[in-house]
């Protein structure tokens, strides 16, 4: 590994024909034979008893190689350890891109280790993160591509995420229907770190007893133990799955199918997103029963690791599950907005709102409208009327102080209140006040002028708006 200086910017240059970064390639417009110039009609068999000659090369098949490459470019994301942007990717392969398949197919090709970085969680920890190259991003896409189709028949009805034609709403609705049917009672499960504490033995063993090709576990498996580097420095990865994989979700599904078909075996109804996962019983002692039998499974048979402090047994109206929480009302439950994804969505519009973050008013707006539509589209399931109609009164007095700070000068506030239609005097009086920024946009002086028409017209998107236009 080669470390190349452009400026006072270092990156980690791989000079090896398989992985090495072309920065000064261009992308030539209609070429999309991404590996190999040869093309191999694709066919939709989903056997992966294929024997040594059949699984890796339906992977490497180029129509397949075409499409995973198409998906990491549209997806974008970050570079990895080596460098090299997705819009690079092209050329590399147009230059490469044989000799990459042919070391892949003889076993000799390496991943390359994930940059390890960290974002914040919502309980103020640290997730981490390990992003691939985009090499082999496409190459992950590529094995998922076609491992998807094999093993989507094997998992369970009540599984959610990370699979085509499943949301997060699917699984709202399937736990607000057990509830209706009285499993009000529910173990709601923590499994702690999961993506950092696979076992990577118990995954190769689950892999194997489908995939029949020793190639692709020997592949898969290399991409479980490529490493990682941090700060510089590599560090082995003896347990886990890199969460910011293209191959990890389904990897994690394929582990947690092994306790769904557990807790079908058992009788036990669940709704499971991803690594997030509830238990329904009718009562809290079934509900504690469930939760002492099934950890020794968890724990023991798939050496997975569970948070006992945060793994609880509690009725459904006090838990939060995918942001959302649930309520009784006339004998139903219904799904409300939990709290804390109330407190998260302020705070974001806190962050679009601020008065020193020197955004122009245009790009306020458009943040604004941006984040309202996709919070409004992801809680559309919940009764939020009356609590949008409050938030909305809030965020209107949000940018009302935005306003009022932009403004600054004395003459500039008098001018304003003038052309909204204030007399001079007491456009004067109110351009002079000392009050707080709050205080002033909570009260008369721009209520009264910077009228919640006012704001409308001039593009501020509001919550309860978008939420009457989705649930019309």
């Amino acid at each position: 590994m080669n470390v190349t200086e452009n400026g006072n910017r270092k990156s980690r240059i791989h000079c090896n024909k398989s992985g090495c970064c072309q920065r000064d390639s261009a992308e030539h417009e209609g070429y999309d034979r991404v590996l190999t110039g040869k093309r191999i009609t694709e066919n939709n068999n989903t056997d992966a008893d294929s024997g040594v000659n059949g699984l890796l090369e339906r992977i490497l098949e180029p129509d397949n190689l075409n499409r995973a490459y198409k998906q990491v470019k549209k997806k974008k994301g970050s570079h990895g350890i080596d460098g090299m942007e997705v819009e690079h990717l092209l050329q590399h392969f147009k230059e490469n891109g044989e000799e990459i398949r042919q070391s892949i197919l003889d076993g000799k090709y390496r991943p390359k280790p994930v940059r390890r970085v960290e974002i914040p969680k919502d309980n103020g920890k640290k997730r981490q993160l390990g992003i691939p190259t985009v090499v082999d991003r496409v190459i992950q896409q590529a094995i998922q591509q076609v491992l998807s189709p094999i093993y989507e028949p094997e998992f369970s009805e009540t599984s959610y995420g990370f699979r085509t034609g499943r949301s997060a709403h699917d699984a709202l609705k399937k736990c607000q229907e057990y509830a209706n049917e009285g499993y009000t009672y529910v173990v709601d499960m923590d499994l702690e770190k999961f993506f950092d504490t696979v076992s990577q033995s118990k995954m190769i063993e689950i892999l194997s007893r489908t995939i029949k090709d020793g190639r692709v576990i020997s592949l898969i498996h290399k991409y479980l133990r490529a490493g990682a580097v941090v700060d510089w420095k590599f560090e082995e990865t003896k347990e886990g799955l890199a969460q910011g994989g293209n191959l990890s979700p389904l990897a994690s599904n394929i582990m947690l199918n092994e306790l769904d078909k557990e807790l079908e075996k058992r009788g036990i109804r669940f709704v499971r997103y991803a690594d997030d996962m509830l238990l329904f019983a009718k009562t809290k002692r079934s509900a504690k029963r469930i939760m002492e039998h099934i950890l020794p499974f968890i724990e023991g048979k798939l050496k997975l690791r569970v948070n006992r402090e945060k793994t609880s047994v509690a009725y459904i109206g006090h838990i939060k599950f995918l942001g959302y929480g649930f309520y009784s009302s006339k004998k139903r439950i219904k799904l409300r907005v939990h709290g804390k994804s109330i407190a998260k969505m302020k705070d974001r519009v806190r962050e679009i709102t601020s008065r020193s973050n020197g955004i122009s008013y245009e790009v306020l707006k458009l943040k604004l409208k941006q984040y309202v539509i996709g919070w409004v589209n992801y809680f559309k399931l919940a009764d939020m009327k009356s609590l949008l109609l409050k938030i909305d009164q809030w965020l209107r007095r949000r940018l009302r102080m935005f306003i009022w700070k932009r403004w600054k000068k004395t003459k500039t506030k008098y001018k304003r209140l003038r052309q909204l239609g204030y007399n001079h005097s007491n456009a004067l009086k109110y351009a002079n006040t000392r009050k707080s920024y709050w205080h002033i946009a909570g009260s008369q002086i721009l209520s009264c002028s910077i009228t919640d028409e006012r704001l409308r017209k001039q593009g501020y998107q509001f919550f309860s708006d978008k939420y009457k236009i989705v649930c019309a």
